[in-house]
């Protein structure tokens, strides 16, 4: 007779069968999809281990992906691209090409989010030639190739990924395949600015995660229709929404997620006016990204975090963030010349020159006699460095120094600076020393334009006549020269303490006396910029 026993309990002295891997693969499954990330991870480990006694490669191939996986969403990067390495490997050595395509579209989708697109196309277009025969993968591969799609700014192929995966995601009946999708085509709505299309395209999403229990799908629709709430300025949505997703991911430990919900949150408050929980939420953001090596979100979130401190008139913080954003932006363009980064970087530059611009008329401020002296100067600066054809990085440099050229200023006596006569010897030597103050205000700031050289050489002349350094020649750059010249030019053409505004006529005239002071390609070049055609010996 047998020994009665609990359910469940051994009777004595037999030993329960474990749970072989795939048991433990659904067992993991089951926890990743519920949020329960520690748990996926422990049972996906321990399926690798059965998988291995089992001598079952098609199992081991598709725990060691779904570990990967989970570490990667637990910030183990390093981790989760040996594990999905390795799941590549068992799959070749199996002869499983499906699985080894579903290893390289993981290791894809890892190296996108860090921001190395041009690895990850590479691994999603091996993983599309081995996967050709399923389906339900190729959909995947497809939402991955899409998303890169929407990155290039190209929107029609974007759109054509997503909705051939979604026609393939419907007719096998993946509601999983379909969620995704659906976010996805939210995203290309979104950026072309259909809100209610996009707005549309979440919920249908939200409704299928909801469905199958996909914790972390949730909270990524509840962040994408808050960004869509805070386009359309229904701020209170956008919060709520960034908020419930922010718990979700604070629940489910997906770290490089919290990065992009801080940053909605603090550009809501940003937007509202409560200036200190954005610059509070912003930091957040920028910490978390930079902590995950997630350089999109850090990019954006420093960008943000910049247009924060511009709108507070915290000119130098603004730049520095700015700058930030704008090297970020850049190294992901050096790999991909994304189009979509390649707009970021382009409003950045409008954003700096704004900024700049704001600095250089609170400069002038203190001296009623030079109002609009910089933007003056930057014009002018402009026409002549267009005039000797440099390039567009030089003619970006040119105008940011123009505007800052006297920010040294600052430091000069507010008595000296508007002395209504001429200066005493001692006066002018404070006088000449705004160069050098101007450099070391700014030493703090790592421009992605180097204008220090146009801020401290601003007043040198080509024969060495000048100050602060007493430059000559070609030792004086060329954007330093450019400089030089048109704001000689503006101060003789505009009203002083001391003297009324010359004519174009009288100043140019001036001007001529003295050639020496710039060299010959500057000074043609500026002679035509305001129309008398001068040949100047070399």
């Amino acid at each position: 007779m047998p020994i009665a026993r609990r359910t469940g309990t051994p009777a004595r002295g037999i030993l329960a069968e474990p749970p072989k891997a795939a048991e433990w693969l659904a067992e993991g499954r089951s926890h990743e999809r519920s949020g329960r990330l520690a748990e996926a991870q422990g049972a996906f480990a321990a399926a690798v281990g059965a998988a291995e006694r089992e001598g079952e490669a098609a199992l081991l191939a598709e725990a060691l992906r779904r570990w990967s996986v989970v570490c990667h969403h637990r910030n183990e990067a390093d981790r989760a691209r040996e594990l999905a390495e390795r799941s590549f490997q068992v799959s070749m050595e199996a002869g499983q090409p499906g699985l080894a395509a579903e290893a390289l579209n993981a290791q894809g989708g890892m190296a996108f989010e860090l921001g190395q697109m041009q690895l990850a196309r590479s691994l999603f277009g091996r993983a599309l030639v081995l996967g050709e025969s399923q389906p339900g993968l190729r959909s995947r591969i497809e939402q991955n190739l899409g998303i890169l799609a929407t990155i290039q700014g190209d929107h029609h192929a974007a759109l054509g990924h997503y909705r051939s995966s979604l026609d393939a995601c419907a007719a096998t009946g993946d509601d999983q395949g379909c969620a995704i999708a659906y976010h996805n085509l939210g995203m290309i709505r979104a950026d072309r600015r259909e809100w209610a299309d996009a707005e549309r395209c979440y919920r249908q999403s939200l409704e299928l995660a909801e469905r199958i229990g996909d914790i972390h799908l949730q909270g990524l629709c509840l962040l994408n229709q808050a960004e869509v709430h805070l386009a359309r300025e229904a701020f209170e949505e956008a919060r709520a929404g960034a908020e419930a997703a922010l718990a979700i991911f604070d629940e489910l430990g997906s770290r490089m997620d919290k990065a992009d919900a801080y940053r909605v949150l603090g550009v809501v408050y940003r937007d509202t006016g409560r200036h200190a929980l954005a610059e509070a939420r912003l930091h957040s953001s920028i910490e978390v990204a930079v902590a995950t090596g997630t350089v999109l979100s850090e990019a954006e979130a420093c960008r943000e975090l910049g247009r924060l401190y511009q709108a507070m008139g915290r000119n130098q913080e603004a730049l520095t963030r700015l700058n930030a954003a704008y090297r970020l932006f850049l190294r992901l363009d050096a790999h991909l010349d994304l189009v979509d980064v390649q707009a970021k970087v382009a409003d950045l530059e409008g954003t700096f020159l704004a900024v700049v611009r704001d600095w250089g008329q609170s400069i002038e401020s203190a001296d009623s006699y030079t109002h609009g002296h910089c933007e003056r100067v930057a014009t002018y600066a402009a026409r002549v460095a267009e005039e000797l054809g440099v390039s567009d990085v030089e003619l970006t440099t040119i105008r940011l120094g123009a505007y800052l050229h006297d920010v040294g200023k600052v430091r000069v006596p507010h008595e000296v600076l508007n002395k209504p006569g001429r200066l005493t010897p001692e006066e002018f030597a404070i006088i000449q020393q705004h160069p050098v103050w101007g450099v070391e205000l700014l030493a703090g700031i790592d421009f992605p334009w180097d204008i220090t050289p146009i801020i401290r050489w601003h007043h040198e002349k080509h024969d060495g006549s000048g100050y602060p350094d007493r430059l000559a020649g070609d030792a004086i750059p060329l954007a330093a020269q450019i400089i030089c010249i048109v704001d000689i030019y503006d101060a003789l053409t505009t009203t002083r303490s001391y003297r009324p505004a010359m004519t174009q006529e009288q100043a140019v005239a001036c001007m001529l006396e003295t050639p020496q002071w710039w060299r010959p390609a500057v000074l043609e070049a500026f002679l035509r910029t305001v129309g008398v055609g001068v040949q100047v010996a070399a």
